[in-house]
């Protein structure tokens, strides 16, 4: 199967997205939420092209692998983890995280590395649940 890449980034009024290896997936909102929302009405306007028009990997099966900016992965969680859940879970300190989630300043390679292991760690953990 293949991948699309979609990127998502906080800008100054609202969330934007783009695909990194497939040409004309764009998507923009006020929310990330949104901001995917977007990206998927997008994959479906190109699908009603002209056959010949539409991208190769859309006419298979593919998956969509979202990459966020720090600031939009932590505002996209806010509702779901708490600045201390994420401190319990990442070591790093809900202040700091805080900063980071307001762009006050930016995590270094390493700290984004923390989040990124913690969060894949606890999807792991919780695909293992059965009730």
């Amino acid at each position: 199967m293949k991948t699309i890449k979609i990127i998502i980034e906080k800008g100054v009024d609202n969330y934007g997205a783009y695909a990194t290896n497939v040409a004309g997936i764009y998507g923009a909102g006020n929310t990330a939420e949104e901001c995917k929302q977007s990206i998927l009405d997008a994959i479906e306007t190109i699908k009603t092209l002209d056959l010949s028009q539409i991208p190769a990997i859309l006419k298979q099966d593919y998956e969509l692998v979202y990459q966020f900016d720090t600031i939009s992965l932590l505002n996209y969680y806010k509702g779901v983890f708490s600045n201390t859940a994420f401190e319990k879970l990442t070591g790093i300190n809900q202040k700091q995280i805080n900063h980071y989630a307001s762009g006050h300043r930016s995590p270094r390679p390493a700290q984004k590395q923390k989040i990124e292991s913690a969060l894949h760690a606890l999807g792991k953990e919780l695909i293992t649940i059965v009730l």
